[in-house]
């Protein structure tokens, strides 16, 4: 792994590793990930690093990368274009989870990208339901900045992930906690970008990139709906599920669906 930093347009540092040979592919993490998180960081850029140079990085306010505030969406899709100047100008995307809403929208909005890959991205289907994400959002805000880290993660475990109380009880027990913590001010960033519900889909047209959806078969069905909602509405996309897959993904089966759509194109 070769580790270095590119600077935003805003004049955050944003760092990033990576790893193998031949053409450029950029991993985007969702909640709780920064880039050696296994589904989105070096685990799977290891799996990947036979068949592409495989970008991991740091999101903003995580890991080794900076952060400046106010944070918003549209400086997310900026650290991604820096990434991808860094990469020569042009790279294939994969995002898992918020990770990948974060990949559509810079894909629709230009970015270049020629081939996108997304896991399970949690599109939003209901307005209702959209809204309370951006009134939670600044609720976990004022949590994490008033130290209060360990009730921002509850919260987005019970509110937004709908985890029984008692699970997050037993979580909270787990060694993992204190990193879940560590990331709790980035929380209300992913929630923000997830908040964006159903208006996202009037702006998937705009995505150019050859792209592939996937889901697992063993995600709920709620969740498989709204990605063949989003599936549908991007001109160039195809729908893949991984068998016996949920949220939680095997990364030996994600870099195989990866690298089948990504090479065979």
């Amino acid at each position: 792994m070769k580790s270095h930093t590119v600077t935003s347009a805003d004049g955050t540092s944003i760092a990033f590793e990576t790893t193998g040979k031949g053409p450029p592919l950029i991993l985007v993490g969702g909640a709780f990930c920064d880039r050696t998180a296994p589904t989105s960081g070096t685990p799977l850029a290891a799996l990947l690093a036979h068949r592409f140079t495989v970008f991991s990085y740091d999101r903003r306010g995580r890991g080794d990368s900076g952060d400046t505030s106010p944070h918003s969406p549209e400086l997310e899709v900026e650290d991604l274009a820096a990434l991808i100047t860094a990469a020569g100008g042009s790279a294939a995307v994969f995002g898992n989870s918020s990770g990948g809403l974060l990949a559509l929208d810079a894909a629709a909005r230009g970015l270049s990208i020629p081939k996108l890959v997304v896991y399970e991205p949690p599109v939003i289907l209901d307005a209702d339901r959209a809204r309370a994400f951006e009134a939670l959002a600044t609720q976990l805000d004022e949590a994490a900045r008033g130290n209060r880290r360990s009730e921002a993660v509850e919260l987005y475990f019970t509110k937004v992930m709908q985890l029984p109380e008692p699970a997050v009880a037993q979580m909270r027990k787990a060694p993992m906690w204190a990193g879940l913590e560590h990331l709790a001010h980035t929380l209300s960033y992913d929630l923000l970008i997830t908040a964006r519900g159903p208006s996202r889909l009037e702006q998937m047209p705009a995505v150019r990139a050859a792209t592939l959806v996937m889901d697992g078969g063993a995600s709920p069905a709620w969740m498989r709906e709204a990605i063949q909602t989003l599936a549908q509405a991007i001109p160039s996309a195809r729908h893949r599920t991984l068998e016996g897959q949920t949220h939680a993904v095997d990364p030996k089966a994600l870099a195989r669906g990866l690298e089948e759509f990504l090479v065979n194109l």
